[in-house]
């Protein structure tokens, strides 16, 4: 465990690393001890994910002011959209696991080739998703079974979202590069920037304070876009002017078909992997819609509240997954495998803690965000059906991502393959709609194949084939 024993001493030396986390003083940790490189990774990486999440709940807690068809708005947008979160994110990790991995062997000029190539790679993906966003929005609100009063409603918030994916986009691909080379706390701070903009905005834009015009539903897409693009061209001054190990000024920036080769063989099943678990989450929308715009509202925000309570997590994950490639780089797989166990206690006590608030608080907790009474409890219910399993998810996590930051990105693909598309949505169509259970069994089906996930996943990680790859 990190947290032997709980002394003033222990407690002053955790609070310097804390500090010391938050400053970002290493950033090769292939060689400090392993609990000194989690906390080192994990404090910042936690709090960006926390951050990354502010951005749904600061949206769903302004726009849900509006009413229930702006708010489904967001829902059925963000349903589609986290496809392009899910291409984004999965793109990212090739240049995490790659930086890393060049950071553990000292190679920082192949640091520097990736990161550009990664760039590249980001831009061309982000024009393809903005134009056909922009051109099919309606008909994908459509699709996922959204009302046509949410349509009228909420177009242009689904057209300015995808429009402007290119903020989204080559936000999760810098801070991925941040991440392999071990400036977690530089990551962090960009979402903080991005947040503290987009929290002052949102209100401004979407109910028309000040000189601000009234915007609804539309001015959240407004202030979240300004608040990620100001975000990106910080994240790209620190990566041009020399002040992160990475420098993208340090070579000619132009298309390198070599390395732009291995990056697409990590990047491609890194996003596939992603998409696979994304999409399921449309079908399961599509499954809740046939409940009623109150289950979708609900369901929405117990959803939004798993994903907040969760990024922390997911951000420890994220610090394995760099420490993983960063001591494979240097030859030291015991390490890394070590630093994954290390990760699944910290995870299992973090988790039954939420489950505990999640399950006590529940009514409150979704009464936060709507006031309609039948979606409060939808919301209820998808809460403490999820919650109840909730430590499943971040077991499948920590696995997941240790396996790509090691650049084995093909086997989380065939897991997710087989959990959400084998299982978790015919068994969501069989509990909501064949048997009609509904939302709850939507809910059920879910916490079954994040089980199954995360049973696999251990079975693999012992089998221990993820220390050979080569990337």
């Amino acid at each position: 465990m990190i947290f032997t024993s709980i002394t003033p001493a222990t407690l002053q030396r955790y609070y310097k690393l804390f500090k010391a986390a938050l400053r970002g003083e290493e950033n090769d940790f292939s060689n400090v001890s392993i609990n000194h490189a989690l906390v080192m990774l994990a404090v910042p990486m936690m709090l960006e994910m926390a951050m990354e999440s502010v951005f749904s709940l600061v949206d769903t807690y302004f726009v849900g002011r509006i009413g229930n068809e702006a708010l489904n708005t967001i829902g059925y947008t963000e349903v589609v959209l986290t496809l392009v979160y899910s291409i984004a994110i999965g793109l990212s990790v090739a240049p995490m696991a790659m930086v890393a991995r060049f950071v553990g062997e000292k190679n920082m000029e192949d640091a520097g080739r990736a990161a550009r190539q990664a760039l590249w790679l980001g831009i061309a993906v982000s024009v393809v998703i903005g134009a056909f966003g922009l051109y099919y929005a309606e008909d994908i609100l459509r699709a996922v079974g959204a009302s046509e009063a949410v349509i009228q409603e909420g177009l242009n918030y689904t057209r300015l979202m995808f429009g402007g994916n290119i903020v989204i986009m080559l936000l999760f691909l810098l801070n991925g590069v941040f991440r392999g080379a071990g400036e977690a706390s530089r990551a962090m701070r960009v979402l903080w920037l991005a947040n503290g903009i987009n929290i002052v905005l949102d209100p401004l834009f979407i109910f028309g304070i000040g000189p601000f015009p009234e915007l609804g539903v539309t001015g959240a897409a407004v202030a979240t876009n300004i608040g990620r693009g100001v975000a990106v061209l910080y994240q790209l001054y620190i990566l041009f002017s020399g002040r992160s190990v990475v420098n993208l000024s340090g070579g000619k920036f132009r298309f390198d078909g070599s390395m732009m080769k291995r990056i697409l063989n990590v990047a491609s099943t890194g996003a596939f992997q992603y998409l696979l678990a994304s999409a399921s989450w449309i079908f399961l929308m599509r499954i809740v819609s046939k409940s009623g715009e109150e289950a979708v509202a609900g369901y929405v925000i117990a959803i939004r509240l798993i994903i907040f309570t969760l990024l922390p997590a997911w951000g420890l994950a994220n610090a394995t997954a760099t420490f993983v490639g960063q001591n494979l780089g240097s030859n030291q797989p015991g390490r890394a495998e070590t630093a994954v166990w290390k990760s699944i206690r910290i995870t299992t006590y973090y988790i039954l803690f939420v489950t505990a608030i999640y399950l006590l608080f529940t009514p409150q907790l979704i009464g936060a965000f709507v006031e309609d009474p039948a979606a409060v409890e939808y919301g209820i219910t998808a809460l403490r059906i999820i919650g109840g399993g909730y430590i499943l998810f971040g077991f499948g996590m920590i696995f997941s991502q240790a396996f790509n930051g090691a650049g084995d990105t093909r086997t989380p693909s065939w897991i997710n393959f087989i959990c959400f598309w084998l299982l978790e949505i015919p068994l969501g169509y069989l509990l909501g709609v064949t048997l009609d259970y509904g939302v709850a069994g939507v809910c059920f089906s879910v916490v079954i194949a994040e089980a199954t996930l995360s049973l696999i996943a251990y079975w693999l990680f012992r089998k221990g084939n993820w220390k050979t790859t080569s990337i």
